[in-house]
């Protein structure tokens, strides 16, 4: 069994490359290298001559007599690397005969194309990351919105391995007290040691349950799904393509001209979002107009924030949270309870917007390190799993086995524990070059 606070070693391994920026058409292209005989590589295609460690530097580079490129050179002796391996970049001229050439060149010199996230796969190797702060790089780089770029940077700088961390230390202070009463059944120990133990054991089992209630880390991640439900020529496409600022959906003075679920994405206030126009509730024997409905009610259920739109008629609340709307004040007063607008005319769209935002930012602003990933959500719930087992146990030494399991659950997070089996899952999701 691996020790829970063990962490893989870095290993020596052969010389990967790959370019670290996107193909098309552009000025610089970067290309990375890592890992044993990055040095002797480097040292081929300058000449001989290596630049200083960290210094940026003009050179020219040469293989087999060709002149490949005037580059600006990185050489990043490890340990103090990204990868903790000796590795350098080679900034070159983006054309692509360029970049194929100095490939091949490498090729050549015995380094081989990286793999997806093969980079970051070895810096979590070499302790360099925890698996935490790697699948914040990923998200990182998919960031889209303010709101994703600032949690995955949080992440990234250890915001949640550090919370992770300090409850593991706290069950292994736990784990040790534990030990104690069951290696000396007959000592006279002090009665607040069993005490400070069913306390901290029940401060855990709260911190654990009020993490796993806090979706605020998966929404901004995934982004925001809002749906705009309601009754038939409310205006509920009107609404979505005003938001939209084009015409996403098809507007008439029919009832019924949306039966389907139409979805656009849209930048609101540094949060992605996922706007969600539905078909109009009402009865109806209309098969395909039935279908309409059945997928928009699925849509109402599973939404981060619903608004209802009404025009002229009271309505009870699709769901208890919904954000009531009054459509068409220019046409009818807005109802009791009601945020009263008009999309024809523009009329209390500014403070639609300002309310919406406040609905946004409570669904997704906060203090601490929500967790973001399904992976960190099932890791938290096998803990808090073995921690109401160890709540439960009659038998000390069925407690303490119960608080080691909660442990090691913890170290899988961050790959203190387990880590090899979630490699592959993890990594092959990342982009070739990091």
């Amino acid at each position: 069994m691996v020790d829970a606070m063990e962490r893989p070693a870095a290993r020596k391994s052969e010389v990967i490359f790959a370019l670290a920026t996107g193909t098309g058409r552009a000025a610089i292209a970067i290309m990375r290298a890592s890992g044993a005989g990055a040095q002797e590589v480097l040292a081929s295609l300058c000449g001989g001559r290596l630049p200083k460690p960290r210094h940026a530097s003009l050179r020219a580079l040469h293989h087999e007599g060709d002149h490949l490129d005037d580059a600006m050179v990185l050489w990043l002796p490890g340990p103090r690397s990204y990868t903790g391996e000796d590795g350098f970049e080679l900034h070159l001229h983006a054309g692509p005969a360029v970049i194929d050439r100095v490939a091949m060149a490498l090729t050549t010199l015995g380094a081989r194309p990286a793999e997806p996230g093969e980079f970051t796969r070895r810096a979590v190797q070499a302790g360099r990351l925890d698996l935490l702060q790697a699948e914040a790089i990923a998200d990182l780089v998919e960031a889209e919105s303010q709101s994703q770029r600032q949690q995955a940077l949080a992440q990234a700088d250890g915001a949640l391995s550090r919370l992770y961390e300090g409850w593991s230390e706290r069950l292994k202070t736990l784990l040790a007290h534990q030990e104690a009463l069951i290696d000396f059944p007959d000592e006279d120990l002090p009665e607040a040691v069993e005490l400070a133990l069913s306390h901290t054991l029940n401060d855990l089992r709260s911190a654990l349950k009020a993490h796993l209630s806090d979706k605020r880390g998966e929404i901004v991640r995934r982004g925001l799904t809002v749906v705009i439900a309601g009754a038939p020529n409310v205006g509920k496409s009107s609404l979505l393509n005003h938001l939209a600022g084009y015409d996403a959906a098809i507007v008439t003075h029919r009832a019924g001209t949306t039966r389907d679920v139409i979805a656009i994405d849209w930048l609101f206030q540094g949060v992605r979002l996922r706007l969600v126009d539905t078909a109009g509730l009402r009865e109806t024997e209309d098969e395909i107009e039935a279908e309409g409905i059945r997928r928009a009610m699925f849509h109402v259920e599973h939404a981060d924030l619903v608004l209802h739109v009404v025009a002229g008629t009271a309505e009870m609340p699709l769901r208890p949270d919904a954000m009531m709307i009054s459509n068409k004040v220019d046409l009818y007063p807005a109802l009791d309870n009601t945020l009263g607008l008009s999309v024809q005319t523009g009329e209390g769209m500014e403070g639609f917007e300002q309310a919406l935002g406040a609905r946004i930012k409570a669904l997704t602003a906060g203090v601490g390190a929500p967790l973001t990933r399904a992976r960190h959500r099932a890791g938290i719930e096998e803990a808090l799993l073995y921690l109401d087992q160890a709540h439960e146990a009659l038998w000390p030494e069925v407690r303490g086995e119960a608080l080691r399991l909660a442990m090691r659950a913890l170290g899988r997070l961050t790959g203190q524990v387990d880590v090899d089996s979630l490699l592959d899952v993890i990594f092959g999701q990342f982009c070739i070059g990091k």
